[in-house]
């Protein structure tokens, strides 16, 4: 079975992370069990990884925290959308996190539904790589 690979980082740190990515991370474990219920008659198997960027990481690059990928490209690319930045919280101190802007609506939370319509559009490019072609 072909697997859909759906990658999410995040900043930790001492073992916690910041709401906006902890309520991401229930979002994007819910779209991968939504995906699964939805792909596995066409074969397809959704698979989640969740990455740790530690202190210094985040400190050189903090909009790489709460970023998705599904297979292998970006969600604000799969939806067309944007990424942006505004003020946290607790464990990300003064730095400004990764948003989504999405048909001029911008999450800071990314949602269930976004993450999956990511994942269908992929599944439908990967049906469209395995269908032989006709020519006539």
């Amino acid at each position: 079975m072909p697997s859909l690979p759906i990658r999410w980082q995040r900043l930790v740190k001492d073992g916690c992370t910041c709401t906006r990515c902890g309520t991401t991370e229930g979002e994007v474990r819910r779209a991968t069990e939504t995906l699964l219920r939805v792909l596995a008659p066409q074969g397809i198997e959704p698979q989640l990884e969740v990455a740790d960027i530690d202190e210094s990481a985040f400190s050189a690059t903090p909009l790489e925290s709460n970023r998705i990928w599904v297979a292998g490209k970006s969600i604000e690319d799969w939806l067309s959308g944007s990424v942006g930045s505004s003020r946290c919280c607790s464990v990300c101190g003064d730095s400004d996190c990764r948003t989504l802007e999405i048909h001029g609506t911008t999450f800071e939370t990314i949602p269930e539904r976004l993450i999956v319509k990511a994942g269908l559009l992929a599944a439908a490019e990967m049906l469209d790589e395995s269908t032989p072609q006709v020519t006539r």
